[in-house]
């Protein structure tokens, strides 16, 4: 397709767009809770944003299978009752209108499950600028593994260079880098600059608004104007 966008900006949901990392800190804490399990609230929001088997690996390292699978469930019910109260972030919605109006593919790079990602969604109300979606179908493992970048390359088809992550976490530094993709980091999930620097991230900003502010100047600026 002539058409077709030869740039990307992939984009993390939790704790980059959208106000929610407290929220699963808050369910995991919940459900380790549940099953009989104590885990202290920081090593929870740590993991935060790993794939969910090696946060329950990490987290629950002496558990059963069917203990961490029931841990699981009750994430899953705990953080159902925090979705009504998700949010934006500043400048989500305003950034990635932003990114679309330049000419690059704009692609939500989640491993959420469907009915996560459903609400996540209703809460950014961006859709008409988004050309892509990943989701927990689309991969065996989440980040750090690399499939989550490797699958929304291929649904725009953009090169590696050619393209941008935005992320909060680590995990988002250390999978984008697993494919050669720069990882720019917001500090909205709660992880500080030095240690997101320290993992490799291209460069720091406090929040998507501070991205957007500084955007001509970020590595995203650095990928120019698509031709028409």
């Amino acid at each position: 397709m002539a058409d077709a966008p030869t740039t990307a900006v992939l984009f993390d949901i939790d704790g980059t767009l959208v106000d929610s990392n407290y929220a699963h800190v808050d369910a995991w804490w919940r459900a380790f809770r549940a099953i009989g399990a104590s885990v202290d609230a920081w090593r929870i929001h740590r993991a935060i944003g790993m794939d969910s088997s090696r946060l329950l690996e990490e987290l629950l390292p002496d558990a059963s299978d069917d203990e961490r699978d029931t841990a699981k469930q009750h994430h899953t019910a705990y953080y159902a009752e925090h979705m009504p109260f998700l949010r934006p972030l500043p400048g989500a919605r305003d950034l990635l209108e932003a990114v679309a109006s330049r000419g690059h593919a704009v692609v939500l790079a989640t491993s959420a499950p469907a009915s996560e990602l459903e609400r996540l969604r209703e809460v950014l109300d961006v859709e008409q600028w988004i050309t892509a979606v990943t989701s927990s179908e689309d991969v065996d493992e989440a980040k750090p593994a690399p499939g989550i970048m490797q699958v929304a390359l291929d649904k725009v088809g953009v090169e590696p260079s050619r393209a941008v992550m935005v992320g909060d976490a680590m995990w988002d530094v250390e999978a984008s880098s697993k494919v050669g993709i720069p990882c720019v980091s917001v500090m909205t999930g709660g992880i500080g600059g030095d240690e997101l620097r320290e993992a490799g991230a291209a460069a720091v900003y406090d929040d998507a608004a501070a991205l957007l502010a500084g955007l001509d100047d970020s590595p995203i600026g650095a990928l120019g104007t698509p031709a028409p």
